[in-house]
């Protein structure tokens, strides 16, 4: 009998052709009337509504979602579309009439379906995290290169106004060298460092709307438990990436991109109520990363579950207002900026000047309509999106390697080139999944 579990390196060794039917030679071309993208939605409850709404002004023609009550809202928005509940059905019936996917289902989910689709030729646009584990996050990098496909990860505060100014400032000098980085969030806002569900005394009743076994796709098979979906299964490992996984893609994203930071060297983690199954209650992970040309080395500090860093002086009212933000710390002053960089306020340390009349002209160009209408625009031709495989995939790779060091239970020093953490051998199994046997690519 085969192994009903099959490692991520083993998936990632298998070739094209033997991938059955969910394998599909690239040959791309739009087939819809007007220049209209023919888009198929896969996960259209919850956060994917808002993809299915994003797509109004193209043809969408598939709806794809494993409960039925979940996807109501965008059944009833898009009648006319075709509704799967298997999205490996929706590939082999309707392939050659789909130009473009959007994948807005639990993190497990993200590669398989993104992957089926790039290697079908579609332009996908993938919800953060990118991915659910490291190595999953650089196959995914690589198959989009390869396939010459536009993507979009959906951290959607990369196309903002905020973000941008807070690259052009920083790239300015005027904050002078910029040592430090701050992050927190009030996450998770769901149960984590939880034991697996007890059935010994109840069996949940899986509701009728739902397709287990199709929610499941590449985790261990198990009973259904409403502690899983449709909402708390970000806390467990097998399915979601806890708090920083969720947060960190949105927080992290402008300090990351204006400091062009790359891999990061070492990342030590302190946590609470570690275990194998699920993310922990609260957590503090410091990244080191190594100095970039006449850029210095810096340290990244994030802190979740009611942590948070040290209030800078004079900012106690703006401090207790963000529940969320981002402060990077440089030689001249400190940039102060919420989740989605929608603000952004320069400051002075404790008896300096402002720095107001010192901010450079905006230099970078400004995204039309957010990031959604950036994808279509990339799909169709247009400049790739800000946020594509290539910024987004080493991005969540970096963010990811903070939980491989939490469920390491130690500081981890990593090898970019490699792909491996050096330092504890151990730790090399928390960068790749095991998927159940039928739902790889």
């Amino acid at each position: 009998m085969s192994d009903p579990r099959i490692t991520r390196r083993a998936f990632l060794e298998t070739s094209a052709a033997a991938a059955g039917l969910l394998v599909f030679p690239f040959e791309w071309s739009s087939s819809s009337p007007n220049d209209r993208l023919n888009v198929a939605c896969v996960g259209v409850g919850g956060r994917g509504r808002a993809a299915v709404d994003a797509m109004a002004g193209e043809a969408v023609v598939a709806l794809c979602d494993v409960d039925d009550e979940m996807a109501k809202g965008a059944f009833e928005a898009v009648p006319d579309a075709k509704r799967y509940r298997d999205w490996r059905a929706m590939f082999e019936e309707m392939s050659d009439g789909i130009d473009a996917v959007t994948v807005s289902t639990p993190d497990h989910m993200h590669f398989p379906i993104a992957m089926a689709a790039i290697r079908a030729g579609k332009h996908v646009l993938v919800e953060k995290p990118l991915t659910h584990s490291v190595a999953e996050a650089r196959a995914l990098t690589r198959a989009a290169r390869e396939a010459g496909v536009a993507t979009q990860m959906g951290n959607q505060g990369h196309a903002n106004e905020g973000t941008r100014r807070i690259v052009e400032i920083v790239r300015s000098g005027v904050l002078g060298a910029i040592r430090a980085v701050d992050h927190w969030t009030d996450r998770p806002i769901w149960g984590q460092g939880m034991k697996a569900p007890d059935h010994r005394d109840c069996i949940p009743v899986c509701p009728k709307s739902l397709d287990w076994d199709g929610w499941l796709g590449v985790a261990a098979e198990r009973a259904y438990d409403p502690s899983y979906c449709p909402f708390s299964w970000r806390g467990w490992w097998d399915f979601g990436t806890g708090a920083l996984g969720d947060m960190g893609c949105h927080i992290m994203d402008a300090a990351y991109w204006a400091l062009e930071l790359g891999s990061p060297m070492s990342i030590e983690p302190i946590a609470t109520s570690v275990n194998e199954v699920s993310a922990p209650e609260s957590s503090y992970v410091e990244y080191r990363y190594a100095a970039r040309g006449d850029r210095p080395a810096v340290r990244v500090r994030w802190f979740d579950g009611g942590l948070k860093p040290p209030i800078p002086f004079g900012l106690r009212d703006e401090w207790d207002r963000k529940s969320n933000g981002t402060l990077l710390y440089g030689e001249n002053g400190m940039i102060l900026a919420d989740t989605y960089a929608n603000s952004v306020r320069v400051l002075p340390y404790e008896g300096g000047e402002s720095l107001e009349s010192s901010l450079p002209e905006p230099s970078l160009p400004r995204v039309d309509g957010g990031h959604f209408a950036e994808w279509i625009r990339a799909c169709k031709g247009g400049a790739p999106a800000g946020s594509n495989f290539e910024y987004a995939g080493p991005f969540t790779e970096a963010v990811l390697l903070g939980n491989v060091a939490i469920r390491a239970q130690q500081r981890i020093e990593w090898d970019a080139t490699a792909g491996r953490v050096t330092n504890d051998e151990a730790a090399n199994r928390f960068l790749e999944n095991e998927y159940r046997e039928g739902w790889g690519v």
